[in-house]
């Protein structure tokens, strides 16, 4: 269990979702020029708006006047993109690459079992499901289902949106089953029993809120709720962890660990070592990457771990908690300096006994080129994937007589590794392998053995003869070496006529890493059009380093980054501002928002998705003050001039000339607040500029709910995209 994983889950990572998830398996000073938007401009804040934002009323997210206004936008935006006659191809072919039975159904293993959640045409809200692992590597498992959320949404008369399960080894009988409405984070956890296949009576059960809960023992949980303003942050997160016993109500459960209204959140934490010893720790967000991390004693005072803020537990392994730094950090009594980026632990026994640490111990070193990614332990070995210049390796690490040691597991070249699931029960992982022009294959990993074999794989499902993968390198304004992918033909003509979409996300620590679409292959690449994916900075390509040059009032180098790609394209001929399009979700959405505002001479089509542009009052929106370390203060006076000069929103002009931008958003986002998108839109209409707003209903940060509406999202984003860059006669 990684600990700020389950901050970034429920804060603002997403990432590839809207562009990869068709297969339905993240210091030089900077030139003042670059951040000047075009010459004779007036900001439209000066022209359309008071002090007092006259748009706050479409920040009512369920006003019935914003509903309406959305109602009406949603209407046109339809027309114009259903009524074009490519969309119900598109909206047909994706449906088929979504529901394709023949996807592989990924799953964890655990208590002798492969569970796997699972939605088609038939079970739109999902099933949840396991087979035996003998069944599971055949080509037709015999699945026992578990939960059907479709009968449960119906006999219930709720639009119940799976967000996981959580059950208590080693039995793994009881479990704690987590629902959201109609996709949104705050969501319910309601305890389940395998055995009697229902929800138990009188068990475990959450009202609707944001924060987690974890078992201690059959009896006993600890749980952090963000339901009353006593134990919520300023960031909407819990703020107070409960040990709440079986039988008794929550409103009298035992007051654990108090944290701040100004911290990000405070969460709740069950490490599971080989052995079945278990330890409860709590990670206290101060800010999104400064964390205070605490031991949980069952009897006595919560202790806390002397260890960097700025640091991401992995997992505990052997006694030994294993984290990676994002800080150079020098241990207190001792003389060696661990640089950000390490891969490093300590013994957590040892710690819980003395109160100090006795050694640090270093797994890994990445090398500039390299960053560490996902982590996960085995009966036998830890195993963690470790990408060099953004193409993925395996490495297994061992833990004797007091070291560790490494070695590199063989697995498929230049490809996207991932662990897709690993159990400290067996020696058995799953292992994914992927590439922009390679379909999935899933992979059992023997840690035992050390071997990789092929289990499962979805067939092709774009014709790429012909189709070339390249990585090239461009430099930013300040001398940094920007790397990015190009999916194109190999036969393309660089004149600069090719159709390209360029996709980006730069921020909170997320790589970008190269992944098969069919959907991207199917709608877009088979219709001649070309793909680029740029590792800006901001991102977490090539490790800490790489995140921390675009904090704040660095940020601009992201956008600059971004910027010279996209001029790298049109001198190499590949394109040019007549046939590029940008596309971003969430901090990409912003991210796309500023290239709409600083640089709208690159592009002919703009994409921002469930986006941040309001940069004045983001940190009063919903999650928005979490991100605050990642963005700046607007209410600090330097920070705040910083995201003045930046913030979409405050930076359109009545009479510069923009490309048409496509923006959506969902209204069961409460994330990132849809009020960003649809004050950006009713902006742009009152200028006059060319834009589409579409706002789902449900379906929260991803913008969909179920794999229909993910399928409608993909056919309208690529008909808005075909209009501007690849024109039909009618369209002319």
């Amino acid at each position: 269990m990684r600990l700020p994983a389950t901050i970034s889950t429920l804060l603002l990572l997403l990432t590839t979702t809207a562009c990869w998830s068709a297969t339905a398996k993240s210091q030089n000073a900077i030139d003042p020029s670059a951040t000047t938007p075009p010459a004779g401009t007036e900001t439209a804040a000066t022209q359309t708006r008071s002090p007092a934002d006259s748009r706050l009323w479409l920040e009512n997210v369920e006003g019935e006047q914003a509903l309406n206004w959305v109602r009406k936008q949603n209407a046109r935006t339809s027309t114009r993109l259903q009524d074009d006659a490519r969309y119900d191809s598109l909206l047909a072919t994706a449906q088929t690459l979504y529901e394709s039975d023949d996807r592989i159904p990924y799953g964890s293993y655990y208590g002798g079992f492969v569970w796997n959640f699972w939605q088609d045409n038939t079970f739109t809200h999902g099933l949840w499901r396991r087979a035996s692992l003998t069944s599971y590597l055949t080509d037709n498992p015999e699945w026992e289902v578990i939960i059907d959320l479709d009968a449960l949404a119906e006999k219930e008369a709720i639009n119940w949106v799976w967000r996981g399960a959580d059950c208590l080894a080693p039995q793994y009988d009881r479990c704690l089953i987590t629902l959201s409405k109609g996709g949104s984070d705050a969501a319910v956890r309601r305890e389940f029993s395998l055995s009697d296949r229902q929800f138990v009576p009188d068990g475990f059960e959450t009202p609707e809120a944001k924060g987690s809960i974890a078992w201690v023992d059959e009896n006993t949980v600890l749980v952090a709720l963000a339901t009353e303003p006593a134990n919520t942050t300023n960031s909407g997160y819990p703020s107070v962890i409960y040990r709440w016993s079986r039988g008794s109500k929550l409103e009298s459960a035992e007051i654990v660990l108090e944290g701040n209204t100004t911290d990000v959140g405070l969460w709740p934490v069950r490490l599971e070592d080989h052995g079945g010893t278990v330890h409860m720790m709590a990670a206290q967000a101060q800010t999104f990457y400064e964390s205070t991390y605490w031991y949980l004693p069952s009897i006595g005072e919560p202790k806390t771990l002397p260890i960097p803020a700025k640091t991401s537990i992995e997992t505990l392994y052997q006694g030994e908690l294993v984290f990676s730094l994002a800080e150079n950090w020098q241990a207190k009594n001792t003389t060696a300096i661990h640089p950000a980026g390490a891969l490093v632990s300590i013994n957590l026994p040892d710690f819980i006994d003395t109160g100090e640490i006795s050694a640090v111990r270093t797994l890994y070193l990445p090398s500039p080129t390299e960053s560490v990614g996902s982590i996960a332990a085995t009966k036998s070995t830890l195993l963690a994937t470790v990408d060099n210049n953004v193409i993925g390796g395996l490495m297994a690490f061992d833990f004797t007589d007091g070291e560790w040691s490494k070695r590199a597991i063989p697995a498929p070249d230049n490809l996207t590794i991932s662990l897709s699931s690993a159990s400290r029960e067996e020696d058995i992982a799953f292992i994914n392998a992927e590439g922009f022009l390679t379909p999935d294959t899933l992979m059992l990993a023997d840690t035992a053995k050390m071997t990789l074999r092929s289990i499962k794989t979805i067939p092709e499902r774009f014709d790429s003869s012909g189709l070339i993968v390249e990585q090239i390198e461009t430099r930013s304004p300040d001398g940094t070496v920007i790397p990015y992918f190009v999916v194109r033909h190999k036969n393309t003509a660089l004149d600069g006529s090719t159709p390209t979409l360029l996709y980006a996300y730069g921020g909170f620590q997320v790589s970008m890493r190269p992944r098969y679409s069919g959907s991207l292959g199917k709608l877009w690449l088979e219709n001649g059009g070309a793909y680029v994916l740029a590792n800006i900075r901001g991102g977490g390509e090539f490790g800490p380093a790489w995140h921390q040059a675009g904090l704040k009032t660095q940020r601009q180098r992201i956008y600059d980054d971004l910027i010279a790609v996209a001029e790298d394209l049109s001198a190499k001929g590949l394109t040019s501002a007549e046939h590029l399009a940008v596309y971003g979700g969430s901090n990409g959405g912003l991210l796309t928002g500023v290239m709409y505002t600083q640089r709208p001479d690159l592009w002919q089509a703009v994409v921002s998705a469930v986006p941040l542009l309001d940069m004045l009052r983001y940190h009063k929106l919903l999650a928005g003050a979490s991100w605050m370390g990642e963005y700046g203060d607007p209410d600090d006076s330097t920070e705040g001039a910083f995201l003045r000069g930046i913030s979409p929103y405050h930076n359109v002009s009545a009479t510069q000339e923009y490309p048409e931008i496509f923006l959506y958003t969902s209204t069961k986002d409460d994330r990132v607040h849809p009020g960003h998108a649809r004050k950006m839109s009713h902006l742009l209409e009152t200028l006059g500029h060319d834009y589409l707003y579409f706002e789902n209903i449900d379906g929260g940060h991803a913008a969909a709910a179920n794999l229909s509406e993910y399928a409608r999202r993909d056919a309208m984003l690529y008909v808005f995209l075909m209009q501007k860059l690849m024109p039909a006669p009618a369209d002319k």
